[in-house]
């Protein structure tokens, strides 16, 4: 077997180097102590392999060189899907399940697999299989987001106006230092509740203690009123909701300054 000057040093980097995998490793002190005149059964007491595995890396690198310590390639277990039915099973996924008959309203992974095999796309799948092959694409189909169809004709114009004002300008004009403008909602039936016992605070080595048992205080609704451009937020809770308790909240934004002396307040 014959070393050139070269390899060597690539070889030692492959024996002694802390990030070379350990077949490579094994592989390179084979050849190296091979080249300082050791017998296979030598060098396979001293790497603890069996000569078998010494002859044949110390054989393959006197015919291939350093590239003949490398894994050659192998085919592997054979695809049981071909390029087509994994292209059917994801167009499949992009269908609503509706308009393929299927009563579901979101496909599963485990409900695609079975489609797939009822539909005679493909054999036995399991629903990895499947999960693989959507995520190849990023495809989620049971993942969803909701959104509204508009179906006000003056949508347009009524959110200009809005949107306007959040971008103070009102009719093409822009909004003065003393106009201001405010958006109110409502959130109606807040459980209110209270607890039975105190809340204990928290002390060396132990979580602050609450305790589960709680009274019902009734439904409440919540109103809030925010001031868009100066980010200040006003509240208030009632029993019920309707226009007694919004033109309340409009009393308790319209009598505080600088509301109460405002040009304007939309």
């Amino acid at each position: 077997m014959t070393v050139t000057a070269a390899e060597p040093h690539r070889l030692k980097k492959m024996a002694y180097g802390h990030k070379t995998p350990h077949q490579a490793r094994q592989r390179a002190t084979i050849v190296l102590l091979a080249a300082r005149g050791r017998s296979n059964s030598r060098i396979a007491v001293e790497t603890r392999l069996h000569v078998d595995t010494v002859r044949t890396w110390r054989g393959r690198f006197a015919k291939g060189g350093l590239p003949a310590l490398v894994d050659g390639k192998r085919s592997g277990r054979p695809p049981r899907f071909t390029p087509m039915q994994v292209a059917e099973a994801k167009s499949l996924a992009c269908q609503l399940p509706a308009e393929t008959g299927v009563p579901l309203s979101r496909w599963s992974c485990p409900e695609l697999a079975a489609e797939l095999t009822a539909r005679g796309i493909t054999g036995s799948i399991s629903a990895s299989t499947v999960r693989r092959w959507l995520r190849q694409d990023a495809l989620k189909p049971w993942q969803y987001r909701s959104w509204i169809f508009i179906r006000d004709p003056n949508f347009h114009a009524k959110a200009k106006r809005v949107l306007d004002l959040y971008a103070r300008t009102h009719e093409g004009d822009p909004l003065g230092e003393d106009e201001y403008v405010v958006s109110s909602d409502e959130k109606t039936s807040v459980q209110a509740r209270c607890r039975c016992h105190p809340t204990l605070a928290p002390g060396r080595a132990r979580a602050m203690r609450v305790n589960h048992e709680y009274g019902r205080g009734g439904a409440l609704a919540y109103l809030a009123a925010y001031d868009v451009h100066r980010a200040k937020v006003f509240r208030r809770c009632e029993a019920t909701t309707g226009i007694v308790p919004f033109m309340a909240l409009v009393e308790q934004v319209m009598t505080q300054e600088p509301y109460a002396s405002a040009r304007r307040v939309f």
